[in-house]
């Protein structure tokens, strides 16, 4: 196991951002920078022992200093929507910029992928790893409390990447934060994912409006396009004549995952092509299922991205949970430590 830092890039200031490769004995790499705490590339084996790149990856520095679609973003203090761009907490009401319509999505401006990192690599028994913080003071996006932030990824022998998320703030606050890599599992330049196959364990969803904010109800999954118990192909329901698919012009939707105590098996995403099988273990209640559905870019070595070309499996809490006691709450209380892990877990299948 090995771990190397390179420069990556200069952003708009001239500011260095660097990339830190992460290498198994298998040959797996993970590339982390320390803008962003983007994971940058993911080279897996694939069925014939070919390394393949299995998320999205933009062209340059420059691209991740903008990140439209958040590519292998860590996103926070607040990942996804919150409706009016305002909450109310402890009797105050805090003000949040309107960037989605009247909303607000993954807490931008000024969302953690939008900054610099304190990174520092290690290894341990679970294997190489690089630990990236941050300090978010009392008002950063206009959230209250200073949050201390600290995101760790780990490559491990059995080619699983996991991050694992650590926060403390010293007053109440609100806090749902997740990694928004697109996979393909065919290669980041192979196109489409939609003959790829999904299951998800999740007997619900929270549908939404079609402004994409979820309506507060928490709708089982059975009978719908939603329904990933058994796997399926991604494109097998994508034009069924149903609202929610409509209304997020594909699939862009929270699922309410099985109860877990621990860290459990969230999905699990394989292609044929390659042999690659992904499954997503996380000990967060839902996660986002978002298949690129605006998506419009030239990504790394001139590759054109356009509508289903990756997937999403946001790890999270509930899109706007603030606003609807029956979800599960991001509320972070003050000076309580928080944890939590996502494990992204490859083999090959015959």
């Amino acid at each position: 196991m090995s771990i190397e830092i390179s420069e990556y890039g200069r952003l708009s200031d001239g500011s260095v951002m660097h990339c830190y490769t992460l290498t198994n004995e298998a040959g797996m790499k993970a590339l982390i920078s320390d803008y962003g705490a983007d994971l940058l590339e993911l080279w897996v084996p694939d069925r014939e022992g070919k390394l393949r790149n299995v998320v999205l990856t933009h062209a340059d520095a420059a691209a991740y200093e903008e990140n439209g679609p958040a590519f292998g973003a860590i996103v926070g203090r607040h990942a996804n929507r919150i409706a009016k761009a305002e909450f109310e907490l402890n009797g105050v009401t805090y003000h949040l910029a309107k960037n989605d319509g009247p909303n607000n999505l993954h807490s931008k401006p000024g969302s953690y992928y939008q900054r610099f990192w304190n990174a520092e690599a290690g290894e341990d028994e679970n294997g190489v790893s690089l630990v990236l913080s941050l300090m978010s003071p009392d008002g950063d996006q206009n959230y209250p409390g200073n949050l201390e932030v600290t995101v760790t990824y780990t490559l491990t022998p059995e080619n699983s990447l996991m991050i694992t998320y650590h926060l403390v703030s010293d007053q109440d606050t609100i806090a749902n934060m997740t990694n928004h890599s697109y996979f393909n599992l065919n290669g980041y330049d192979s196109g489409s994912i939609l003959n790829q196959y999904v299951s998800i364990c999740a007997d619900a969803y929270t549908p939404s409006t079609p402004e994409l904010i979820p309506t507060g109800e928490i709708a089982p999954v059975e009978g719908t396009p939603f329904d990933f118990r058994t796997e399926k192909k991604l494109g097998q329901d994508m034009a069924a004549d149903h609202e929610q698919i409509k209304n997020g012009g594909g699939f862009d939707h929270n699922f309410v995952l099985t109860e877990r105590t621990d860290v459990q098996l969230a999905a699990r995403m394989r292609a044929e092509e390659s042999g690659i099988v992904m499954e997503v273990y996380t000990d967060l209640p839902g996660m986002q299922l978002y298949t690129a559905n605006t998506t419009a870019l030239t990504g790394k070595n001139g590759v054109h991205y356009e509508p289903f070309c990756g997937a999403c499996f946001e790890t999270q809490f509930f899109p706007d949970s603030i606003h609807h006691p029956n979800f599960p709450s991001c509320v972070l209380k003050a000076e309580e430590e928080f944890e939590s892990s996502t494990v992204f877990r490859f083999s090959v299948e015959a």
